[in-house]
This record gives structure tokens, sequence and C-alpha cells, in this order.
């Protein structure tokens, strides 16, 4: 095409795959956050299970990756036993997705929680913390450079976010608000009703306050959950929740990557990382005994309204968009790329849920976003991260018309690296 060659590089495949996989997650990462307010009730509580809506996005996104992967060994002629544990080194490999998966399953369960707390504009700006906490697991296990000044970014980006958490800066606590909630979608059966009736009364009785009480530590406990509620809850939340997420992406990049890995279908590995999802959210339905007896009497649908099934499929689609991001992009492309949903979750809360922030706001939310820009335009060049991405061009069919297929780009991936960074540049 004519129109190309000026900038070739704007009308790769690989451009345009990149630009459909950050519309595709700001998209399903904004509906996300409005879904998790809206399914709320009045009392901006869940009357459903939380870990219900991602053992359903679990399965989903599991189903989805099976039938991709039979029809990649189907294509390829290979075994189906490469889906299961034929072998002890296999099912060592196999074993090495549930710590990605555990991870997530936190990560999906906190946000729930956090999302009750704070408003959701306070809740997208806060989450910029796992841009600090990713870049520090980006040095220390992929080893990837990071120069003086991106540091200096991270350092004006943790302050600022301390400076709107603990100044002014708008109404921070989450509010109920009436008339955007919906219904639940089914009528509770007689024994639905009667066993919530029994937990209810078991919540308020005398009795099991006194026993509880009475437990050794109980007033230890206590103590802690007063001192989180002063500190903030949603935001010693939030924090945590920060801290996972980066470590599961990490982590989950890491062995999307290494080795042979980098040559393996994103389906098949996908399909053993949502296994062990669905295993960990199936396990706190069924060991918790509130949980338990809500899914037994009253359904796993139980409280659901059109809100949460969409969150369901979004929840969905949204973990399949991060799993090809950090197959074919990185970790930091994943957080960079989000700061478009905190603009716009920030934007459409001023419309939404009656979100008033302050002057402190306008001042200092830009200085968030600013140290975000610094750090991204500061990024140096690494040799190592732009070989791998190269290979996967490669691997995928996607490379540069400029090898005219004479094995110019093979052998360029295949030389070795003799580009240097000294020390005082980056570490």
């Amino acid at each position: 095409m004519v129109c190309c060659r000026p900038c070739p590089r704007l009308c790769s495949r690989s451009s345009a795959y990149t630009l459909a996989l950050g519309l595709g997650f700001v998209t399903l990462g904004t509906s996300r956050i409005l879904l998790l307010k809206f399914s709320a009730n009045a009392e901006n509580k869940y009357d459903f299970l939380p870990a219900s809506v991602n053992l359903l996005a679990e399965a989903f996104k599991l189903l989805f990756c099976l039938v991709m992967s039979l029809r990649v060994i189907v294509r390829e002629g290979r075994s189906c036993k490469e889906l299961g544990c034929s072998s002890g080194h296999s099912f060592l490999s196999f074993l090495k997705w549930s710590v990605p998966a555990f991870l997530y399953f936190l990560d999906n369960l906190i946000i729930f929680y956090v999302m009750t707390y704070l408003q959701p504009a306070m809740t997208v700006l806060f989450s910029n913390f796992v841009i600090l906490t990713t870049a520090v697991l980006f040095r220390l296990v992929l080893k990837r450079r990071l120069s003086w000044v991106q540091w200096a970014a991270l350092v004006i980006l943790f302050l600022s976010i301390v400076s709107l958490t603990t100044g002014s800066g708008g109404s921070q606590q989450s509010i109920a608000m009436p008339g955007i909630h919906s219904s639940p979608l089914s009528t509770p059966s007689n024994s639905c009703l009667l066993y919530t009736q029994l937990l209810e009364q078991m919540r308020n009785s005398s009795a099991s306050e006194s026993w509880v009480s009475s437990l050794p530590g109980q007033a230890w406990r206590d103590k802690m959950v007063e001192k989180l509620r002063s500190l903030g809850v949603g935001h010693v939340l939030l924090l945590l929740q920060c801290f996972i997420s980066s470590m599961a992406n990490i982590y989950n990049e890491k062995i999307l990557k290494e080795g042979e890995q980098l040559t393996e279908s994103i389906f098949i590995q996908n399909s053993k990382l949502y296994a062990f999802g669905l295993v960990f959210n199936g396990l706190t339905l069924g060991l918790g005994r509130e949980a338990r007896g809500l899914t037994l009497h009253c359904g796993l649908l139980h409280g659901h309204n059109i809100y949460s099934l969409g969150l369901v499929l979004v929840t969905a689609a949204l973990g399949l968009s991060v799993a090809f991001i950090l197959k074919f992009r990185d970790n930091m492309f994943h957080v960079l790329t989000g700061q478009v949903t905190t603009v716009l979750v920030t934007t459409l809360s001023l419309f939404l849920f009656d979100f008033r922030p302050s002057l402190d706001f306008f001042l200092q939310a830009p200085v968030v976003l600013l140290a975000i820009f610094v750090y991204n335009a500061s990024r140096p060049k690494d040799p190592e991260y732009s070989l791998q991405q190269e290979k996967l061009r490669v691997i995928n069919g996607e490379v540069f018309e400029r090898s005219r297929g004479d094995g110019e780009e093979l052998q360029r991936l295949t030389k070795p690296n003799t580009d240097s960074e000294s020390e005082e540049e980056s570490f």
C-alpha cells in the first residue's frame, strides 16, 4: 500500500494489534469499574457472593481457551496430552500456573470490597500505586532497566498519591446512589428465605457475639480492625491489591515468555491458568460456611442482577485481554494503558456518582498523570526486551517488510547483542 510507505510502523499488523489491545483493555477496564458500582445494592453492598462472579468468569475463560486450544492442537497435529500432565516434569510445569492463578483470585476478590469503601474515581486514581510496585518487581524479577529519571518519576508518583490519600482531594468515601441499582433477576425460594432469615438471626444474636468475644486473641483482632479503620480500610485494601496485582502480572509474564513457553500457544497456557482459577474460586464457595450455605439453599446466581451478569462477561473478557497484553506486549504497557481508564472513570464519576472533587484534587491529580507521562517518556532502550519482541513478531509472521524474506531479520535476531548501557544511566 502506497499510503503506508511514509510510516510503515503505523501500518504494520503488530501496531494494529497493539492499538486493538489497548482500546479493548481500556473499554473493558472502565466498564468493569462502572458495573462493580451499579451491581451493588442501595446500601452499597452486594446481594450476591463476589466469588460467584469470579467463578463464572473463570468458567467462561476456561471454556473459551479449551476450545481454542483444541483447535490449535488439531491444526498443528499435536497430542491432546499437552493439555494435561503426562509426566512428572509436565506436572511440575503445570503447577507453576497455580501461583499467578491464586494471586489473580485474591486480586479479583479484593476489588469488590475496595469499591464498597471508596469512590470509583478515587479507586482508579489510588490504584496508580501499582506502577510503583510493578516497576520495582520489573527490576527485581524480570531484570528490566529503569533510568534515574524513571525512579524520580516513581517517587513523585508515590508522594502525589499519598498527598491525595491524606488530603482533602474530594469525597473519597463511597456512597450509595439511589436509582441506578437493579433488582435481583430471580425470586428466592422458600428454602432460601428460611436460610437467609436464620443467617440474619445468627448474626444479630447476642449469644453469638458473646461467644465470638470470648475467643482467644479476639481482643487483639478487634484492635487491629479499629486500627485499619482509622487508617482507611479502603486505602489499605487497595494498597494490598496493587501489590498482589503487580506480583500476579509479573510472574505471569515471566512464565508466559520464559524458554520454550515463548512459542507456546497462549490458549494452551491460559487453559492451565484458568483451571486453577476455577478451583480457587470454587473452594471459596465450598469451604466457607456462609457461602456454601447460600450456594446450596439459594443457588449460584442468588442475588445477581442484570449488572452483575454483565460484570461476569466483562471480567472474563478483561482477563483475556490482560493475558494477550502480557504475552505480546508487557506489564508496563498494561499499567500505563490503564491511565486512560483513570481519566475516563474520573470524568464519568462527575456525572454518574455525584463525585465533587475539590480544588486540591484538581491540583494533585494532574501531578499523578504527569509523573506517569515522565516515567513512560524517559523509558530506556532494553536490548533484551527488544530482542524478545522481535522474536514474537517472527513467530507470529509479523516481521517488518525491510527483511524482504532474505534472512536478514533472523540474522539480526540471532546476532549477539553489542549494545551496552552504563550504570550511571540506569540500574
